[in-house]
């Protein structure tokens, strides 16, 4: 009993006072979102309705919050890591042959009256798997096989959850690279990865021809660069490596740009590439694939600075916007609480995610930074997809608002992976 005294006044209560925050707001942005019954009203204790049902995951989440901080011993994430993650691939194969299709997602099981997603819990299972990886005496990311261990550990899920025909989830676990940054990883690594995923939009935009004429220009100018301040000594001993690089990437990029065409074509879903397409503006459909969007930024832009009032939002009340209490939930809050809400929300949110950090970095055990440094950065990818789809920013893919949207996986794995952190922050020794 003085042992769990004594957690409770060392709990970070900020980040439980946001975490409460945001499920309330959240929570209370799915009642406005699911509408009055036939007689007008609404009752917050109807289960047969998604407010009713939230509610009872959110208390599911509450007691798992508190198991997780006064029962579970936080060494043990440490000691069975291998074990979750081992457990948890099993069960994503699984999915791709029992899973049910919803969406044209094969990434549920069906248990009973319940449906589980596990592309989510397979989050935990990575970051702690990475957590107990890269926290082993003698780890670096310098070493080539030390690189490739933590990458094998991110893309094993990823390409299991991309079977499952689940992009958003999958691009999920790529927030995971600004870790490994944190924990040594080249920077030239991001700077090569945005570099991929800006040519691979220009090619779609222009062509692989033209494309492939501005890489040239970009890697010319960069070697004069370089070349330029390369002092006299090294100059003339790295000039011909250089141009060795240069050509390399020259080749690859090029090989790359031509093939952009039949990764679109061939890896991509119909729905997910009509989805680019009318992001980028390359084929405008209002009517099909471009009609949650054009209604979410209709939704968000008619709140205004202040909004209509809760339940007073005219295209949640009428349902113009589809699955506004999950994926579009935001448009919800921009229609009824107007600029002023929509803001205070991501003030939230970034409060969150700084708020993680911040404890991460000054945590002396190893396995709680690159566990909160994870974290932060499947919240960040989260909210700035999620976000990002509703207002045209980027492509609907799909994946729910952390805390906000509709469902019981999601809410309960963002609670697990958030309060595992809060109990590991109170373990002030070094495990390794």
């Amino acid at each position: 009993m003085r042992d769990n005294f004594s957690l409770y006044k060392r709990l970070d209560w900020m980040l439980i006072i946001l975490y409460l925050a945001l499920v309330f707001i959240g929570w209370v942005n799915i009642l406005a979102s699911c509408g009055a019954g036939e007689d007008g009203t609404y009752n917050i204790l109807d289960f047969g309705e998604k407010y009713g049902k939230q509610l009872i995951w959110i208390c599911a989440s509450l007691v798992l919050a508190v198991i997780i901080i006064f029962v579970i011993n936080p060494k043990l994430y440490n000691v069975f890591a291998w074990w979750i993650y081992g457990i948890m691939m099993l069960v994503l194969v699984a999915v791709i042959f029992v899973g049910v299709d919803i969406n044209g997602s094969r990434s549920w099981i069906r248990i009973g009256p319940l449906q589980i997603q596990p592309a989510e819990f397979a989050k935990i299972a990575t970051i702690i798997a990475l957590s107990s990886l890269m926290s082993k005496y003698g780890f670096t990311l310098k070493k080539k096989i030390h690189f490739v261990e933590a990458v094998a550990l991110i893309i094993l899920p990823t390409l299991l959850i991309l079977m499952e025909k689940e992009a958003g989830s999958a691009l999920v676990f790529f927030g995971l690279i600004f870790m490994l940054y944190r924990e040594g990883m080249s920077g030239w690594i991001l700077v090569i990865g945005g570099t991929v995923v800006l040519f691979f939009i220009l090619t779609l935009l222009w062509g692989p021809i033209i494309t492939s004429i501005v890489l040239l220009g970009t890697l010319v100018v960069a070697f004069l660069i370089h070349n330029h301040y390369t002092s006299p000594h090294s100059k003339l001993k790295r000039k011909h490596l250089l141009i060795k690089y240069y050509i390399l990437a020259l080749i690859m990029g090029i090989g790359m740009l031509f093939s952009v065409g039949f990764v679109f074509d061939n890896v991509l879903q119909p729905h997910q590439k009509a989805r680019i397409e009318d992001l980028l503006g390359i084929k405008e459909d209002i009517m099909g694939v471009g009609y949650n969007v054009h209604q979410s930024k209709i939704a968000i832009g008619s709140g205004g600075l202040f909004g209509k009032g809760f339940l007073q939002g005219t295209q949640t009340k009428y349902d113009f916007v589809p699955e506004q209490s999950t994926d579009f939930i935001f448009c919800t809050v921009g229609e009824e609480w107007g600029f002023v809400g929509s803001l205070l929300v991501i003030i939230l949110y970034a409060s969150l995610i700084i708020r993680i950090i911040n404890r991460a970095e000054k945590s002396e055990n190893r396995f709680t930074r690159i566990y909160g440094y994870s974290i932060a950065c499947i919240f960040a990818m989260h909210v700035f997809i999620n976000i990002g789809m509703t207002i045209g920013l980027v492509p609907v893919i799909g994946i729910p608002l952390p805390f906000f949207s509709y469902g019981g996986s999601s809410l309960w794995c963002f609670t697990i992976m958030l309060f595992i952190f809060i109990r590991l922050d109170l373990e002030k020794e070094k495990w390794r």
